[in-house]
C-alpha cells in the first residue's frame, strides 16, 4: 500500500497538475486568454440562475400536427398508386380530399378496389410496442376510401415530432452562438428552452416561433379560373387541388397547388445575403441532388408560368420561371431586414420543425439576482473550506495537512473536470460543490482513525499506516459507491438543476476520492520513506 515507485508518483502528479491547469480559464477572464485557442479553454459555464438569461415555454399545435399528417399521407397515396415505370400498372383515383381526420378518395374502377386496399395496407404501419394500425381504411359506396387516424397512430406521431422538435430547437439555438442551453421536453406537447445569458429573447422567440416549412408550389393564375370559383377565391375558398395563400408581408394572395413541387427537407444549404440588383437581404438556398433535379424539370416544364415561395403557409414570393433553373439553386427574397434573413437561414439550415410551436410563457432572469447567488455560494464554499482546513489541521497535525493540500487539488480538479466536460454551474450545482467539500475529508478522517486505532494497538508505524489505509478504503470505496448509484439515478431520471446537482456531486465523489486516499497515501509514503519515524503523533 505504501509502496510508491516513481513513475506512479509521476502519473499522480501529472493528473493534479492538468485538473488544476483545466480549471485557470474558469478565474480568469476570456480576454486574458485571448491567445489561446477557445477549444484548449474550457471554462465552467454558469446556468439561468446564476447568469440569468430567458426561459421560454413552447407548445405544439396539435391540430397542426394533425393536419400534416394528412397532409403527408395524401402524398404517400399519391405514390402507393403509381406502379413502376413503363409497367402500365397505375391505378386511377379521383382528386384526394381531407376532413379534420380522414383522406378521401374514388377509385375509378370499382374491379381494382382490393388492389387499393392492399397497397394501402403498407402505410398503415402498426404503433411501436401495440400493434394497433396507425390508420384505419374503410370503404364506402363500393369505390370510395377513407383513411382515418387512429388515437393511437396519431399520439406515436405527436411524440416522434415533439422528439425531433427538441432537437431541431436545440441546433436552431446553439446557431445563436449561445452557451450551455437546457432544452427539456415537459408533458407531451411541450418543451422548455433555457438560455443563460441571453437578456433580450425577441431573436430567439423570431427563431423558435418558425416552423420553417419551406414548400415551392405552382400557382394558378384567378384570371383562368371561371367568374364564380374567383368569387370564391377571393372569400378564401378554393377550388379542388388548390388552395388559396396569403402573402406574408403585403395585401393579398394567391391560388396555389395543394401538391407540393419541392419541399425543405430537400434542402442542402442556406445562407443570409445581399441581391446583387438591389442590395435588399435575401436568403440564397441550394437543393440537394434530387431536389436540384426535381427544381430543373419542373422549370422546364413551365416555362411562362409562376410558382410560390411559401414559408410557413405564407407566400414570400411568386415570381415567373423565364427560363429553366438548374444548377439547384435560388433565392429568396421578400421584405427581409439582415436580422430576419439570418434568422430564417438559421432555421432552413438546422431543418424544419416537425410541428408548429408557439411561445406561451416567457420569463426573463436578470443577472441581479444570479450574482447575488454567486456571492453568497463564494461565502459558503470559502467558510465551509476555511472551517474544514482548521479543524483537519488542529486534530491531526501533520496528517491533517496532507489533507488540506489534498482537498485543495480536490477543489481545483472539481472545477477542471466540470470545464472539460462542459458542464453548467447552477444554484443546486454550488450546493452540491459545498457539500463535497465538506464531505470529501470524510476519506481522511476514516483513515487517519483507523491509524490511530492500530497504533493504540501497539501496532509499528509503517504496519499501522499501512493497515489504516487499507481497511479504512474499503469503507470509503463502498459508501462512495452507493452516493454515485444515488447521483447516476438523479441525472438519468432528473432534469435541469436536479441534473446540475448530480453532476457536480458525482465528479466531487471520484476527485474526493482519488485525493483523499491515493494523494495522501503518497504523502504520506514519500515522509515515511524519507524520515524513517519511530513513532507519530496523529
Amino acid at each position: 500500500m505504501l509502496d510508491f515507485p516513481r513513475w506512479k508518483s509521476a502519473a499522480i502528479w501529472l493528473t493534479i497538475i492538468v485538473g488544476a491547469m483545466l480549471s485557470i480559464p474558469t478565474f480568469v477572464p476570456p480576454s486574458a486568454l485571448s491567445f489561446i485557442p477557445e477549444n484548449l479553454r474550457p471554462r465552467v459555464n454558469l446556468g439561468l440562475d446564476l447568469a440569468g438569461g430567458s426561459h421560454i415555454l413552447l407548445e405544439a399545435d396539435i391540430n397542426d400536427v394533425r393536419a400534416e399528417r394528412l397532409s403527408a399521407m395524401e402524398r404517400s397515396i399519391r405514390e402507393a398508386m403509381r406502379g413502376e415505370p413503363g409497367s402500365g400498372d397505375d391505378i386511377a383515383i379521383g382528386e384526394l380530399s381531407s376532413s379534420a381526420n380522414a383522406v378521401t378518395f374514388l377509385v375509378r374502377d370499382a374491379a381494382k378496389v382490393d388492389e387499393v386496399r392492399e397497397r394501402l395496407n403498407g402505410l398503415t404501419t402498426g404503433v411501436a410496442l401495440t400493434g394497433q394500425r396507425s390508420w384505419d381504411i374503410e370503404l364506402r359506396d363500393t369505390n370510395r376510401v377513407v383513411m382515418t387516424q387512429t388515437a393511437a397512430g396519431l399520439a406515436n406521431f405527436v411524440e416522434e415530432a415533439m422528439l425531433g422538435a427538441r432537437d431541431i430547437v436545440e441546433r436552431r439555438v446553439n446557431a445563436l452562438g449561445t452557451r450551455e442551453p437546457t432544452i427539456i421536453l415537459q408533458g407531451n406537447d411541450r418543451i422548455v428552452v433555457q438560455v443563460p445569458g441571453l437578456q433580450d429573447p425577441k431573436e430567439l422567440k423570431d427563431l423558435l416561433g418558425q416552423t420553417a416549412r419551406l414548400e415551392f408550389r405552382m400557382v394558378t393564375e384567378t384570371s383562368d379560373l371561371p367568374p364564380e370559383q374567383q368569387a370564391e377565391a377571393a372569400q378564401g375558398r378554393a377550388p379542388v387541388g388548390m388552395e388559396v395563400v396569403p402573402y406574408a408581408s403585403q395585401p393579398g394572395f394567391e391560388v396555389v397547388s395543394r401538391q407540393v413541387m419541392i419541399s425543405g427537407d430537400q434542402l442542402d444549404q442556406a445562407n443570409g445575403g445581399f441581391d446583387p440588383d438591389n442590395g435588399q437581404p435575401v436568403v440564397n438556398i441550394r437543393f440537394n441532388g434530387q431536389g436540384a433535379t426535381i427544381f430543373s424539370r419542373v422549370t422546364r416544364q413551365n416555362v411562362g408560368k409562376r410558382f410560390a415561395m411559401l414559408i410557413d403557409g405564407k407566400v414570400l414570393s411568386a415570381p415567373s420561371i423565364n427560363e429553366p433553373i438548374d444548377g439547384g439553386q435560388a433565392q429568396i427574397s421578400g421584405q427581409f431586414t439582415t436580422e430576419s434573413a439570418s434568422t430564417l437561414a438559421i432555421a432552413l439550415r438546422s431543418g424544419a420543425l416537425p410541428v408548429k410551436l408557439s411561445v406561451v410563457e416567457e420569463r426573463t432572469v436578470g443577472p441581479d439576482l444570479g450574482a447575488e447567488s454567486i456571492r453568497k455560494g463564494a461565502i459558503a464554499g470559502a467558510v465551509a473550506t476555511f472551517l474544514t482546513l482548521t479543524f483537519m489541521l488542529i486534530v491531526y497535525g501533520r496528517f491533517g495537512v496532507y489533507a488540506n493540500v489534498a482537498l485543495t487539488f480536490n477543489i481545483l480538479m472539481i472545477i477542471g473536470a466540470m470545464a472539460l466536460f462542459g458542464a453548467t454551474l447552477t444554484l443546486p450545482g454550488i450546493a452540491g460543490f459545498v457539500l463535497t467539500i465538506g464531505a470529501a475529508v470524510d476519506a481522511n478522517v476514516l483513515i487517519n482513525e483507523r491509524i490511530r486505532e492500530e497504533l493504540r494497538r501497539g501496532r509499528r508505524v509503517y504496519a499501522a499506516v499501512e493497515t489504516g489505509y487499507k481497511e479504512a478504503s474499503r469503507a470509503i470505496f463502498d459508501a462512495n459507491f452507493t452516493n454515485v448509484i444515488a447521483a447516476t439515478l438523479m441525472f438519468v431520471f432528473g432534469s435541469g438543476p436536479i441534473k446540475g446537482f448530480a453532476v457536480v456531486l458525482t465528479i466531487g465523489i471520484v476527485t474526493s476520492v482519488f485525493t483523499g486516499v491515493t494523494v495522501t497515501r503518497m504523502f504520506v509514503a514519500h515522509w515515511l520513506r524519507k524520515t524513517r519515524p519511530s513513532s507519530i503523533t496523529i
